[in-house]
């Protein structure tokens, strides 16, 4: 095999590779990317056995051929390499080397034989459909910090993405919980995807995921099967195992009847929660929320490192409510809200509250109260 290709194309799909690349390995060849050349593109294959990424990109083939070398190497490499260089891949075959030319640099990397690498089994999916990137990196990108990180409960360890139904009809929804809090979002419902099974998307899947979906306007194509999800642009193919597993019926745990209503500017109460936060007990994080007519006193009170308190002008029409929450989880919430203005829901200091941005129902965020 031999190939040219320029630094930075070889850069993006060596780095998209290194990333699925697990860092502790007890199977050698997991820790490499198989290099295929074939005709005049290149494909650049990793996986941990749940996730395969596959980057295809246009280069110079020289010769067709194939071989596996470690990720992380190349990737670090290729990044040292000068901007606008051509770089040059090279294995006879036999020697269990590549050579990697650029300039004046010589490198010279072991090899794996490309036999022994781990090809995901192909599988018949029962949906595809294409959606805009933009509205994938909406869904995922507004629900994933409610991932839950506790191994015990796994089914919670990746976002719900599944079709459902809401007042306007079908919609592609997805929800992430961790007990504590949950976030539900939703979009229109696209052509071919209502036969989709609802399936659990890992938590490292959505972080590569993220990666594909830079440009708004580009068409991702979407498969769904019972088993694994996969998503293609022209050039890079993300396929993912599922979380084997039943997801809670998040509805019973969204409040229908909270009606203490208070909205504020959320760029403006997302501060305000960081700077009093700065004196919460790094255990508890808890942060105080008094609310009465048009005012809403925020105040942390840590007997070990000290007292904070700010006020902040809201619509606010109900009677007085004390609420404490985990300022970490309320600073999550707020930092979603691309409108100027949130809108809480609450019943009473023991209950779920709703946050929603302005009266925009397609994103829903449910946060646990605590005592405080």
């Amino acid at each position: 095999m031999k190939i040219s290709i320029e630094r930075a194309t070889l850069l993006k799909a060596v780095s998209h590779a290194q990333s699925v690349v697990e860092r502790r390995n007890t199977i050698p060849i997991l820790a490499n990317v198989l290099i295929e050349a074939e005709g005049s593109e290149v494909r650049f294959r990793a996986t941990d056995l749940d996730i395969e990424v596959v980057d295809k990109v246009e280069a110079i083939v020289e010769r067709s051929g194939a071989t596996t070398v470690s990720a992380t190497t190349l990737n670090e490499i290729v990044r040292k390499l000068p901007d606008g260089a051509q770089v040059t891949l090279a294995d006879d075959g036999t020697s269990g080397r590549l050579t990697i030319e650029a300039g004046r640099s010589n490198f010279s990397l072991a090899t794996l034989p490309k036999e022994d690498f781990p090809v995901m089994a192909t599988s018949e999916y029962t949906a595809n459909f294409s959606v805009l990137a933009s509205v994938l990196r909406r869904l995922f990108d507004k629900s994933k910090f409610a991932i839950s990180t506790e191994e015990t409960r796994y089914y919670l360890n990746g976002v719900y993405m599944h079709v459902s139904e809401s007042e306007g009809g079908k919609v592609l929804r997805c929800v992430a919980t961790d007990g504590h809090r949950l976030a539900r979002i939703d979009a229109d419902l696209p052509e071919n995807a209502s036969e989709m099974p609802g399936v659990i998307v890992p938590r490292k899947t959505v972080g590569e995921l993220r990666k594909l979906l830079d440009e708004d306007d580009m068409q991702i194509a979407v498969s769904v099967s019972e088993t694994k999800v996969r998503f293609a642009t022209p050039e890079i193919t993300l396929t993912s195992k599922v979380i084997d597993g039943t997801f809670p019926d998040y509805t019973r745990v969204i409040p229908q009847g909270n009606t203490r209503k208070m909205e504020v500017d959320a760029a403006d109460f997302a501060k305000a929660v960081d700077r009093v936060a700065t004196v919460s007990s790094e255990r508890s994080r808890a942060v105080k929320l008094s609310l009465d007519e048009d005012r809403l006193v925020l105040s942390v009170n840590a007997p070990d490192s000290g007292a904070a308190e700010e006020e902040l002008a809201v619509a606010y029409g109900d009677e007085r409510l004390e609420i404490g929450f985990n300022a970490k989880y309320l600073l999550e919430i707020a930092s979603q809200v691309d409108r100027e203005n949130a809108v809480f829901l609450f019943n009473s200091s023991g209950d779920p509250t709703l946050m929603r941005e302005g009266n925009d129902t397609s994103a829903v965020y449910v946060v646990m109260p605590m005592r405080v």
